[in-house]
């Protein structure tokens, strides 16, 4: 029986769901994900089997059509799926984030107009926040929307690093809108930009101009997203209010950097299953490598850090199911995950010696993999900052 990576006072209804996508991911994702990624091939058999199961609105509360389930819920569904393929939990998590966002910002009627169709899948959400020369600092985004005479918006500007760019058919996007306030964090406003699925003009003044080649990440598509002069109603600011942008996104990456977290636990998880199963099967001078101290040690440190960063990532997503905020804790767990993520990876590709390095074997592409949670939602360097400007303020003099 699996031992690490369990979690203590779930319900039953928790526990039946984590199974069912336990038993999806080792049915229906574990035999075709390494080929799949290597073709860079859209996993369009597995998503329609997560709609199947109600994944898609997981946390959607079910006077929506959702299944209702807390932040904890969806991070160790994401740890089961990440387990799978991690690409898969990539097509999934920017769409929960703009349900997110609906859920706990957006206007009564854009609850109604949007999450009954993301519940099911049939709307697939995409959130847009970086430019090419933003990186993490929020405040600096140059992609503009305009108010006209009318009341209504026009944005121009160009997004970066879309993850379903292609796929989604509806963005959230942070914009700058300048109206007024003294200050740059109160002067970004986001908006609900509705397009059509594929690449070229999804709508009118919306272009995807293509799919980004990235070294891991397969299979889900990350693009670039050109605005000019996109005509937008007011109707379509989250939360009708304008200037209040920054806010919520920095909301909606609280729960993003829980679900990289997650998916850093995911990949960890399976690399040491990996790991340990080689370690049994493959004999040098005459007995199975595991039985050499230097490998045992070596298991031993990987299983302890991969049950660390599972604990700590199910401790973010418990504080904020309790309606506290875990800027601290969600960046402690994503800072710790995707780095202890790194380490187990290199040590059972070590294990793995030189099959480690051919496409024919699955820690090949976990490889490629981790190098992705090192930079998913801030690298290790923007968590301390955060976390440590947090604690300074806690602990004031």
């Amino acid at each position: 029986m699996q031992r690490l990576v369990s979690t203590d006072g779930l319900t039953e209804i928790q526990t039946e769901i984590l199974s069912t996508v336990r038993l999806f991911v080792e049915r229906e994702i574990l035999p075709v994900a390494t080929e799949l990624e290597h073709q860079d091939a859209y996993p369009t058999e597995i998503i329609e089997g997560l709609k199947e199961l109600g994944i898609f609105g997981l946390t959607i509360p079910e006077e929506f059509g959702g299944l209702g389930e807390s932040l904890l819920t969806y991070a160790l569904v994401v740890e089961e799926i990440a387990r799978g393929w991690m690409s898969v939990s990539g097509v999934i998590n920017t769409h929960f984030i703009v349900a997110y966002l609906l859920m706990q910002h957006g206007t009564p009627e854009q609850k109604q107009k949007y999450l009954p169709r993301m519940a099911t899948g049939e709307i697939r959400g995409a959130f847009s926040m970086s430019e090419p020369g933003l990186g993490s600092d929020v405040a600096a985004v140059s992609t503009r929307a305009k108010q006209l005479d009318d009341g209504n918006y026009e944005i121009s500007g160009q997004k970066m690093w879309v993850t379903n760019g292609a796929t989604a058919n509806l963005v959230a996007v942070l914009t700058k809108t300048d109206e007024g306030d003294s200050s740059p964090y109160r002067n970004l406003t986001a908006f609900l930009v509705e397009k059509e699925p594929g690449l070229g003009e999804t709508a009118q003044g919306v272009t995807v101009p293509k799919k980004l080649d990235k070294m891991g990440y397969k299979g889900v598509e990350t693009t670039e997203l050109f605005f000019d002069g996109h005509r937008i109603g007011a109707d379509q600011i989250l939360g009708g209010t304008p200037g209040k942008g920054f806010y919520q996104m920095m909301d909606g990456v609280e729960v993003g950097r829980v679900n990289v977290g997650a998916r850093a636990v995911g990949i960890a998880n399976r690399a040491f299953e990996l790991g340990i199963s080689y370690a049994q099967q493959r004999e040098s001078m005459g007995k199975r490598i595991a039985d050499h101290q230097a490998i045992l040690f070596r298991l031993a440190e990987m299983a302890t850090k991969v049950e660390t960063a599972h604990a700590m990532v199910v401790n973010a997503a418990r504080r904020k199911d309790s309606g506290q905020r875990n800027d601290v804790e969600a960046g402690m767990a994503k800072m710790v995950a995707s780095e202890f993520c790194s380490e187990v990876v290199e040590a059972s590709f070590r294990i793995h010696g030189g099959y480690g390095y051919s496409k024919e074997f699955e820690i090949e592409r976990l490889y490629r993999e981790a190098a992705f949670m090192l930079i998913g939602e801030g690298t290790s360097d923007i968590q301390k900052m955060i976390i440590g400007r947090s604690l300074l303020k806690q602990y004031a003099q």
